[in-house]
């Protein structure tokens, strides 16, 4: 009998590709895709496994107790990988609520019914970010204070406290996961890389916060999901871990290098006024999931990069529905008919 994952999220960016790559490689096991479609969430990224029997979508929202109450009862998931969250910085400076509701109600609904269900083990992914930001040296280590600068941030750095109390009060097996930026494909046209991929393509303005020298470490969206693998079956309880791939570049240099390889004219690049709150500098130390778990990245930059550039080019179309929302407006009438 198969063991089962219940993924929250699972039709977003991150955790579309983490379902595809774990039902790639681990037969032994089924996966329940949980998600409530919103924005960001796109089905059409996990078409290719529709009918993989190991795998099933469920609508729901995390935030909704009757929702999580219902997918516990009717698959009795092994374990929880939770990547749902809103998780657009821009987006939390305009209006923090729905980011407070989703990221915190949320997490802490699924911590309880994973309790009562007596889950084996709870992995919750978080981000970088719930640090707060870096001068010019200097990298994050799983023992640095939290210091959340953007209502986002502090968002997950809430839901990171909720998880920590689950284990210290409850002694439910979890582990926290805090991740670098992560690019690939399936990736939201709202974020950095596939926004000016695609306003390059189509000879658009590329704008650029502040002078555009802000620092990001940057991993391959698969090596990400191989460190939560890693973590998932080999994760110490109550630990957290730092993924990174010590792979940093200013907006400004990532964003002419993509122009480079488009072949298109730094002229398109427009300066804009700075974001509130934007952080300088993220860099990760990764050294405690490589050395304590054996995980390592395996995806250069150049070659993710190029990967990633050449994915966005084949499916232009893919962009186009989602921006035009054509794919949500599917799958929401598709499952509120259900």
């Amino acid at each position: 009998m198969s063991k089962i994952i219940l993924v929250t999220g699972g039709a977003g960016f991150i955790g579309s590709n983490f379902i595809l790559y774990f039902l790639k490689n681990h037969k032994e096991y089924s996966i329940i895709n949980f998600d409530s479609l919103t924005y960001a969430g796109n089905l059409s990224n996990l078409s290719s496994i529709e009918d993989n029997s190991n795998y099933a979508f469920v609508k729901g929202d995390i935030t909704n107790s009757k929702d999580v109450k219902n997918v516990f009862e009717e698959y009795n998931p092994d374990f929880v990988v939770h990547f749902a969250a809103e998780s657009h910085v821009d987006r939390s400076i305009l209006d923090s609520e729905v980011f407070i509701k989703t990221n915190i109600l949320g997490t802490n609904n699924l911590l309880t019914y994973s309790r009562e269900h007596n889950i084996q083990k709870f992995v919750h992914i978080s981000t970088d970010e719930v640090y707060g930001s870096l001068g010019n040296e200097g990298f994050f280590t799983e023992e640095n204070n939290i210091s959340p600068n953007s209502p986002y941030a502090a968002s997950k750095a809430s839901s990171d406290l909720l998880v920590r109390a689950a284990y210290k009060t409850y002694g439910q097996n979890v582990n926290i996961t805090r991740c670098s930026n992560n690019y690939g494909p399936y990736q939201f046209p709202e974020k950095l890389i596939p926004l000016m991929i695609n306003n390059a393509v189509n000879d658009k303005k590329l704008p650029v916060y502040g002078d555009g020298k802000n620092v990001r470490d940057w991993i391959y969206v698969e090596d990400h999901c191989r460190a939560i693998d890693a973590v998932l079956h080999k994760g110490k309880p109550g630990e957290v871990y730092n993924i990174g791939s010590s792979n940093e570049w200013t907006n400004i240099d990532l964003i002419k290098l993509i122009l480079k390889k488009l072949g298109k004219s730094e002229n398109l690049i427009t300066y804009v006024k700075d974001r509130p709150g934007h952080d300088r500098r993220y860099a990760i130390d990764s050294s405690k999931i490589r050395e304590e778990l054996g995980w390592k990245p395996q995806v250069e930059f150049q070659d993710g990069i190029n990967n990633t550039v050449e994915w966005y080019l084949n499916f232009k179309k893919w962009t186009e529905n989602i921006v035009n929302g054509e794919y949500l407006e599917y799958y929401r009438k598709q499952y509120s008919e259900r």
